[in-house]
């Protein structure tokens, strides 16, 4: 039967870059598949509208613009931050990942891509961002049961309170 919205499934996936580079896969999730109600919003857009029409067990690539995926890299996420918001015991450097607070409260991931003296210069742009994506999927399990309210829905059975 083919895949529609509101089914649960679980695919195993490999997601690449154009230049090969592998950034996501069943094996690095610890061979735990991916699983996910189709249509509910809860993964990249143009994965989620791939798979509906598609059968159990079959296997197909795609390949995704950046506004099916991640969205355009913005200039305007890039922020500067004075150094002293950081904590004391922290030594911001490039390459870091901090978790930062919006004005609303809401908890995000930056990049930090200088630091200075006095500023801190971050990145919230999701590092995929402006990246056309390759996936290769295979739909290994159809029908699922919803995971319970507090999981975090990937699959691996722990939760969050």
């Amino acid at each position: 039967m083919a895949i529609k919205k509101g089914d649960i499934i679980k695919v195993q996936y490999e997601g690449s870059l154009e230049d090969g580079t592998i950034f996501d896969s069943t094996e690095r999730n610890n061979g735990f598949p991916l699983k996910f109600e189709v249509g509910a919003g809860n993964i990249i857009k143009g994965l989620d509208e791939a798979v509906v029409g598609k059968e159990l067990g079959e296997e197909f690539s795609i390949k995704l613009q950046p506004s099916e995926a991640y969205g355009d890299y913005q200039n305007g996420l890039i922020r500067k931050m004075p150094k002293n918001l950081f904590p004391k015991d922290q030594d911001p450097k490039p390459g870091m990942a901090v978790q930062v607070m919006d004005q609303t409260g809401h908890s995000m991931i930056a990049l930090i891509k200088e630091v200075n003296e006095k500023n801190v210069v971050i990145d919230l742009n999701h590092p995929l961002a402006g990246e056309i994506l390759n996936f290769k999927i295979k739909i290994i399990e159809t029908g699922c049961e919803p995971d319970p309210p507090n999981s975090c829905g990937c699959g691996c059975r722990h939760y969050h309170y």
